[in-house]
């Protein structure tokens, strides 16, 4: 890469402007790189006309029918049904069904118990007969599976909503734990910021144990409906599993005995809790469930539903609605517009856009705009840090994130900004913040500093997902990267990140994607960012996580990664190739010097026989990830922002690094 008069970065190799202002790639040379040339102009195109008007990108953000069938429940809880919606969700989880019968939590997965229950209470909820094939099929597949009882425990609250499950049966949630002092052993900050927000609203759902008519009984959904909630053993008592169950015993019977005062005011301070953390847009955290459990929790404590802080939870809710063409709703878990609109940004940057393209200022502006100002819940562990990040989400101040942060400035250094000083400005906050919230192992976390307790998984409660947030290699990466992006490779910080992510390495050369699906992943993450902290290519870990991949590669010339790898070994960098995860590994190949490698002219070959007319990707397979194995996700965009870097790397080269910061 090359200087510009403005401090920005230029393109290592003479390109021609079209009329659009984007780059002219059509009389490229022959050969994988003439086509990987075309490629990009398609979809150069294409993504710039999906940009909203105000600058950014956002793709859908699928993930599963819980989602949709626990909108539905809520809105039974509170008296809000309306046929409409009733009907559209209800077409949407229907055509998510399987042949067996199931519901699964990513495409082509295996059917998945909880998942499935929810979908069929949501269908019955909309009128579907049980003895109708698809239900019956259905229930047949969750009685097999051990019924109701087998369920997770969130499945099961929503089912005690309406009387369909016991209370008394379920994990207890004490609104006492709000008292826990900071230092004290499974304190609301020892767990991640996701279930932090879902946990607090639900202890005042557990103290108040609410029940609402069922209007029809699920018998059908029990293995012998005559004893429909059997007891479960106790683990040994020796056991860490044993311990927390027996716990939980004890805090049944607190439940029973609860000073009157002391529980109403711990209710009250978990309300409190609550709505000082509900955004600007009526939501919480940016994300449907914390939302779905504040709404229920405000409602009991007596807010009633035109209260304004109910009135605006619950337009927020509909935000999460996504309507398509064929009449159906779908519900997003959350919505990613920060996230994809830097990936876009760099994506366009890196395949060649000029620098001061309207477009990608528009996106800089609207980024800039985004960046938070204001402590959020991680100045609990980090009080004396100056604010600079950013978030996920439209609305989300309370909780922004290092990976969006890091990849953020990574497009700003993109952008020729008219404003430069602003631009400066909102890049050191932003590099400030994220060295301030590196954890004491040298690493980098999602959102918050040293999350990394023991406990909390090990509750009874805690069996929807991950409900930690300890560093991971990806984020780790992705900050390095930016580091090194400004100048700051040999700072002793950047420099202990590093060597976390040596020492994280597997022995067969990957890295686990935490975020992302999954080695694929972690290693297109980690090489790039170590290359551009100075390891050279000839690095035995780069060479180990290169043959790696070689490795890997699917005989189409593709790489794929099926969600199974979390679990089960064998799936480990094996699975349908896809856009997004051939590009992770493609940037990964170019960063370490491998592009003249015969593997990497078959991935880009691959991408450019696999994008369609219009410039696009398709990709039914969830490439991402919220929780490992337990929630994927299916990013939109991934198909289309990950294989243009690629693509453009490939052709124009990898974009200079450690140039256009300001050092330190």
């Amino acid at each position: 890469m090359t200087a510009t008069t403005d401090g920005s970065t230029g393109a290592a190799t003479p390109r021609a402007a079209s009329a659009t202002g984007t780059t002219d790639t059509t009389p490229a040379a022959p050969g994988a790189l003439g086509a990987a040339a075309r490629a990009i102009e398609r979809s150069t195109q294409f993504l710039l006309s999906r940009q909203d008007a105000q600058g950014w990108w956002k793709g859908d953000l699928e993930t599963n029918v819980t989602m949709d069938a626990e909108d539905l429940l809520l809105r039974q809880f509170l008296g809000i049904q309306d046929e409409s919606t009733t009907r559209a969700a209800a077409l949407f989880i229907r055509g998510e069904q399987q042949g067996d019968g199931t519901w699964a939590t990513f495409y082509g997965g295996p059917g998945e118990l909880s998942a499935t229950i929810e979908a069929y209470v949501a269908l019955r909820l909309a009128g579907d007969a049980p003895d109708a094939p698809h239900m019956a099929r259905a229930s047949a597949w969750i009685r097999e599976q051990g019924g109701i009882a087998s369920a997770r425990v969130f499945t099961r609250i929503w089912l005690a909503l309406f009387g369909w499950w016991k209370w008394d049966d379920l994990p207890e949630l004490p609104p006492e734990l709000l008292y826990f002092p900071k230092w004290f052993p499974l304190n609301i900050y020892d767990f991640g910021c996701w279930a932090r927000q879902t946990i607090v609203p639900l202890t005042i759902v557990s103290a108040k144990r609410p029940v609402r008519p069922a209007p029809f009984p699920l018998d059908e959904l029990h293995t012998d409906p005559s004893t429909p909630n059997p007891a479960k053993p106790l683990a040994p008592v020796a056991s860490w599993d044993g311990i927390f169950q027996r716990m939980d015993k004890a805090l049944h019977l607190y439940h029973k005995v609860a000073p009157r005062g002391v529980r109403k005011a711990a209710m009250n301070s978990a309300a409190r809790w609550i709505i000082e953390r509900q955004e600007n847009d009526g939501c919480w955290g940016g994300i449907q469930p914390p939302a779905v459990y504040s709404v229920i929790a405000l409602h009991l404590m007596g807010y009633d539903l035109d209260h304004p802080v109910l009135k605006a939870g619950l337009e927020s809710l509909d935000r999460f609605a996504v309507w398509r063409k064929d009449g159906a709703r779908m519900i997003e878990a959350c919505q990613s517009p920060v996230w994809d609109t830097c990936l876009a940004a760099i994506a366009l940057a890196d395949a060649g856009v000029p620098a001061d393209h309207p477009q990608l200022v528009k996106a800089a502006d609207w980024m800039l705009g985004e960046q938070i100002v204001r402590p959020g819940d991680w100045s609990v562990r980090r009080p004396g840090l100056t604010p600079g990040g950013w978030a996920f989400e439209f609305h989300n101040d309370n909780y922004p994130d290092i990976d969006d942060t890091a990849e953020v400035v990574l497009a700003l250094r993109r952008v020729a900004h008219p404003d430069k000083p602003r631009l400066e400005n909102a890049i050191e906050r932003g590099v400030r913040w994220n060295l301030g919230m590196q954890s004491k192992n040298g690493a980098w976390a999602a959102f918050d500093v040293d999350n990394t307790s023991p406990f909390p998984n090990r509750l009874p409660f805690c069996d929807f997902g991950e409900v930690i947030d300890p560093p991971s290699a990806d984020v780790t990466a992705h900050v390095v990267e930016m580091l090194a992006w400004e100048g700051r490779s040999h700072d002793p910080r950047t420099r202990r990140g590093v060597e976390w992510l040596l020492s994280e390495q597997e022995a067969n050369g990957a890295w686990f994607g935490r975020w992302g699906v999954n080695y694929v992943y972690g290693t297109g993450s980690v090489l790039p960012a170590l290359v551009a902290a100075g390891l050279p290519a000839s690095h035995p870990a780069i060479r180990r996580a290169v043959a790696w991949l070689e490795s890997v590669q699917n005989d189409d010339g593709g790489w794929g990664e099926d969600l199974r790898s979390y679990r089960d070994e064998a799936w480990i960098g094996r699975g349908a190739s896809t856009a997004s995860q051939t590009a992770w590994a493609l940037l990964a190949l170019l960063a370490a010097g491998e592009r003249d490698a015969k593997s990497v002219e078959r991935g880009v070959d691959w991408l450019t026989q696999a994008q369609t007319e219009d410039g696009s990707w398709d990709e039914p397979y969830f490439t991402g990830t919220g929780f490992p194995w337990d929630f994927s996700i299916n990013y939109h965009l991934y198909r289309q922002v990950f294989p243009l870097t690629a693509l453009g790397r490939y052709v124009n080269g990898e974009p200079a690094v450690g140039g256009s910061g300001k050092g330190g």
